[in-house]
């Protein structure tokens, strides 16, 4: 069995992808919300100012596109692996510079600058494609909402979604 294909590892892939349909949904329907979304074994939270009631229906219609086949929106610009991989490649890459010892740190900075840039922007294309191999999974059809619960936290607003499998 693939790494992938273990069961705690698929669970948190579909997870992921019925976050980020979740997340386009709600978008979709108003662009000025700030949404910020975590996913867990046993489902998704999605941290923002919203009604639970769209929260509930989004998630709904999230998951009925992605069993329809809607394999896009289980990938998000705004994902934690885009950040993930652009951070390693611009270290990577700034490491790689600055390991050369021919000139001082000062000099080589145009060189550092380059290739974390060139490293940024090569991240993300690599961050999606990532995304759709790696880190989500839309084959979500064994998938079910089980309950969305609002906490408050302070300031800070959540849904959690728990999720279940046929």
């Amino acid at each position: 069995m693939k790494i992938l294909e273990t069961p705690l590892i698929a669970t948190i892939r579909e997870n992921h992808a019925l976050e980020h349909a979740t997340i386009h949904v709600l978008t979709q329907r108003n662009p000025y919300l700030h949404l910020v979304g975590r996913t867990t074994p046993r489902g998704f939270l999605i941290y923002g100012e919203v009604e639970t009631e769209l929260v509930a229906e989004a998630a709904s219609e999230a998951l009925a596109r992605l069993q329809g086949g809607e394999r896009g929106l289980a990938v998000h610009p705004r994902c934690g692996t885009n950040i993930a991989t652009a951070g390693v490649l611009a270290g990577l890459s700034a490491f790689a510079v600055t390991s050369v010892r021919s000139k001082s740190r000062l000099a080589r900075l145009p060189q550092i600058l380059l290739a974390t840039t060139a490293a940024i922007i090569v991240a993300q294309p690599l961050g999606l494609a990532l995304q759709e191999r790696l880190t989500t999974s839309p084959r979500v059809e064994r998938v079910r909402i089980e309950k969305i619960t609002r906490q408050v936290m302070g300031k800070i607003t959540a849904h959690r979604v728990d999720l279940g499998r046929e």
